[in-house]
């Protein structure tokens, strides 16, 4: 079986090798979402109005 085993996959961050800019790494992405639902909130609100 592929990829069934604890840890199995490649490193995250800096030891995966191929880390440039962190535009994608878990902090920027729960950033990013957080970002999307307080626009999804204003949207709504303003719709509202």
């Amino acid at each position: 079986m592929h990829g069934g085993a604890k840890g199995s996959g490649a490193p995250s961050g800096k030891q995966n090798g191929a880390w440039r800019h962190g535009e994608r790494t878990k902090e920027a992405m729960a950033l990013m979402s957080k970002i999307a639902g307080l626009v999804r909130e204003m949207r709504a609100l303003a719709g509202k109005v």
